[in-house]
């Protein structure tokens, strides 16, 4: 979700009238960052290009139910994730409140919220993405993206 009302110790009830609208970000990782030394999965998140946003915002009115989104993620077309905003473990609305109580809110700010089920790290045996690899995922009524990975 994109914050479009700044706040801070965000009452839940209120947290919807915060939310300037929706994206897709793919939630990309570098599993090797990410697990070296103290183990901070923020420094495996932080890379240049990773999260990519869009293709675009689409505003509130036009999402019926931010809780009941189809979600998915294919890499060379062999789709690895297939999930629904339904099963996220916190709503948007508990995220917004919960977030605003550590910092504020300013207009702008995202709030990624994850990713569904099936993430090659977690596969047996795992799978990583490799320069070459081409992604594409989506979250219904939010738009898809498409992207190539790359060595650095």
């Amino acid at each position: 979700m994109v914050i479009g009302k700044p706040g801070k110790h965000v009452n839940e009830g209120d947290a919807l009238s915060h939310v300037a609208g929706y994206c897709v970000v793919n939630d990309i990782s570098e599993r090797a960052l990410q697990m070296e030394g103290t183990g901070q999965w923020v420094k495996g998140k932080s890379a240049d290009t990773f999260g990519p946003i869009g293709p675009w915002l689409v505003t509130p009115d036009e999402v019926p139910d931010s809780q009941k989104l189809e979600m998915w993620l294919e890499v060379d077309g062999r789709r690895y994730q297939n999930g629904s905003t339904s099963t996220m473990v916190f709503g948007v609305a508990y995220l917004v409140s919960f977030v605003s109580r550590f910092m504020s809110l300013r207009t702008g700010d995202i709030i990624s919220t994850g990713t569904p089920p099936g993430v090659g790290f977690g596969l047996k045996p795992p799978v990583y993405l490799r320069p070459g690899n081409r992604m594409q995922l989506g979250i219904a009524g939010l738009g898809q993206q498409n992207q190539e990975v790359v060595g650095d």
